[in-house]
């Protein structure tokens, strides 16, 4: 393993807790945007002047996703706390997910979250290291509306802040429910800076990626290229697959707003697609859908931040290390409500 690239410990870098933004900028748009050009010339910008820095006929693509109340604060028979994050149906009512304190939620554990639902562990998962829940309640009663009534919606354990709000952990265009996380490129975008978009030509399309495990699970072996990454579900729709052929034919730019766009357009090659990915982008990796990415600043050694090392091209990990150094030195915020950069590929 003579790759550097491919070396976990090379995605290491020093992030003073200061610099974790803990609440979102308000109005969104007004966030920083640091922007990488094609030829790695870095400029610094806010996102509302994103509709300046595209063109007439580029196309931004959107995941649509909808963070849902998933984590839940139970008990078990014995009066025992347990605390539940859900990550995905697995089948009518049950549900993988991730349980505190796991060594105490043996299989056949019951929690209790109220008088109307409750859940028995069946299984281990030894990808997740989660549980296999079966959820039982009233036949008058729904799922998701226990869920909107006893669940809340999981901001990541870095945002510490009472001040922040699970609203502003949601895009304003989130539609389809079912992410335990958000797509957080997306959630500098107002509805002013999209109709400001629109009416200077700029093409809207949105696909649906479930963020799961898999996007914020930790790389764990110092060999990235054997990491296993979480299935995720996503649906590309034909809308997009045609908008992006049209785009491409017209000399236009596709842009993917966030990684999860990016992973779901690489995953199906810009074709209409239903299922399920477990693609790792990592340095090496041949795009060949998009041409833009907007993205956030990520958590040093994740598959975040490898894949926009792959996206930047050949030395992209040492250029994006170097630029996580100068937006640290300049006062951007990092993470879910931080700043965002917008890089365009040579």
């Amino acid at each position: 393993m003579n790759n550097p690239d491919h070396l976990l410990q090379n995605y290491d870098y020093s992030l003073p807790e200061s610099a974790i933004a803990q609440t979102p900028a308000q109005p969104r748009d007004s966030s920083r945007l640091l922007v990488i050009d094609q030829d790695r010339q870095i400029s610094h910008r806010h996102f509302f002047d994103l509709p300046q820095l595209l063109r007439q006929g580029d196309l931004l693509v959107f995941n649509d996703t909808k963070v849902i109340p998933a984590r839940l604060y139970g008990y078990k028979t014995t009066g025992t706390k347990a605390e539940i994050l859900l990550l995905e149906t697995i089948a009518p009512d049950r549900w993988l997910a991730l349980v505190k304190p796991g060594r105490r939620l043996p299989l056949g554990t019951k929690i209790y979250f109220s008088d109307e639902l409750w859940a028995e562990v069946l299984d281990r998962d030894e990808v997740t290291k989660g549980r296999v829940l079966q959820f039982y309640y009233p036949p008058d009663q729904t799922m998701e509306n226990l869920l909107a009534q006893l669940g809340v919606v999981p901001l990541p354990p870095y945002i510490t802040s009472r001040e922040s709000t699970p609203d502003q952990y949601q895009t304003i265009y989130a539609k389809e429910p079912g992410a335990v996380a958000a797509p957080t490129a997306g959630l500098h975008f107002t509805d002013r800076l999209l109709l400001q978009l629109q009416a200077q030509g700029i093409e809207l399309a949105w696909l649906t990626l479930h963020v799961g495990v898999g996007t914020f699970r930790p790389v764990e072996v110092e060999d990235i290229t054997r990491h296993t990454m979480h299935q995720e579900w996503f649906n590309v729709p034909s809308l997009v697959e045609e908008a992006i052929e049209r785009t491409h034919a017209q000399g236009g730019r596709v842009i993917g707003v966030g990684t999860t766009v990016a992973r779901s357009l690489e995953s199906s090659g810009g074709k209409a697609f239903r299922g399920k990915t477990d693609l790792m982008i990592y340095p090496g990796y041949q795009w060949r859908v998009l041409d833009g990415l907007i993205t956030n600043f990520h958590l040093p050694r994740s598959s975040l931040l490898m894949l926009v090392a792959s996206f930047l091209g050949e030395g992209g990990r040492e250029f994006l290390l170097q630029t996580y150094e100068l937006a640290l030195k300049t006062g951007y915020r990092f993470y879910s409500f931080g700043d965002a950069s917008l890089i365009f590929r040579n």
